[in-house]
């Protein structure tokens, strides 16, 4: 059974890799569909050093539409029961009450819910009810161009800078779930890299200023895992080709920032390449110890 308490206080920066069981994520849509192929994915990155293993059954990025429960439901659980007897530690990529409380009945651990409580209203209920750890994203509505629920709206002004609005609105949302009954010692925060942040500009500031989250004295969660302002640097830095960056040089960025990111004290670094994050975050770690 997995110590929730010594996951939560973990002293070192952990791995936690992504499973997609999406069509279309923006990265690797498609790729673990089939669920021989996603529980594979699966076991492969645990071998490769990854802590965590964060499922995730519905895309966020701009534009997609969202999955019915009943597909969200049927590939979430079937991820858990075939990686929790492979020794696992789960977390769920929900924003959904339902699909929360189904998955932590099959034995995940951590609820990762990127709108941080505000979608359904039921979730935060749900992990109170549970063992379980919760990470709580800043969250501002659906991205530009995005097709779901709700009606596109720009998202991305931060009119007393990124690095303040980010962290208030952070807070604001963690008492909402305090509020329903979450224990302060089961919450991880993340500043939410990528979300309602398109630039450059909206995402280094969260990163360099990481310290200001870790003062709240919640764990902070980084997932800056191929994300639009990676590309962004490389093709700024002239190093992209017609094409755009590939993904070998956006997940070598990726790992960078993992490394800074343990060396600052990030609780864990949410990536795609598990490998090459592992080997980073090793080195963060072990500069950390002798700063």
């Amino acid at each position: 059974m997995t110590d929730l308490q010594a996951l939560h206080d973990a002293t070192h920066t952990m791995v936690m890799g992504v499973l997609n069981i999406t069509e279309d994520s923006f990265s690797d849509g498609g790729l673990w569909l089939d669920p021989a192929k996603a529980a594979q994915h699966g076991r492969d990155m645990m071998a490769a050093g990854a802590d965590i293993i964060d499922i995730g059954a519905e895309s966020t990025r701009p534009g997609a539409k969202r999955v019915s429960e009943a597909d969200e439901l049927a590939r979430i659980t079937g991820a858990v029961k075939t990686l929790i007897p492979a020794g696992a530690v789960l977390s769920i990529d929900t924003t959904r009450a339902s699909v929360a409380a189904a998955a932590l009945s099959e034995g995940a651990q951590i609820i990762n819910d990127v709108s941080g409580g505000m979608l359904d209203a039921e979730l935060p209920h749900v992990v109170a009810d549970h063992d379980c750890l919760y990470v709580v994203q800043h969250w501002r509505g659906w991205l530009v161009g995005s097709k779901g629920a709700n009606p596109d709206q720009d998202t991305s002004v931060y009119e007393h800078g990124v690095l303040t609005d980010v962290h208030d609105e952070l807070m604001r949302q963690v008492d909402g779930v305090l509020a329903a009954g979450v224990k302060p010692e089961r919450i991880i925060i993340d500043p939410g890299l990528g979300f309602s942040k398109p630039g450059i500009e909206h995402n280094l500031p969260l990163l360099t200023g990481l310290e200001t989250f870790r003062a709240t004295g919640y764990p902070v969660l980084i997932g800056q895992s191929r994300k639009r302002f990676i590309s962004a640097m490389l093709t700024g830095a002239g190093t992209a080709g017609a094409d755009g960056p590939t993904m070998a040089q956006r997940d070598d960025v990726t790992a960078a920032l993992s490394a800074l990111s343990a060396e600052h004290g990030a609780w864990a670094v949410r990536v795609h390449d598990v490998a090459k994050s592992r080997a980073a975050v090793i080195a963060g770690n072990t500069w950390r110890e002798y700063a």
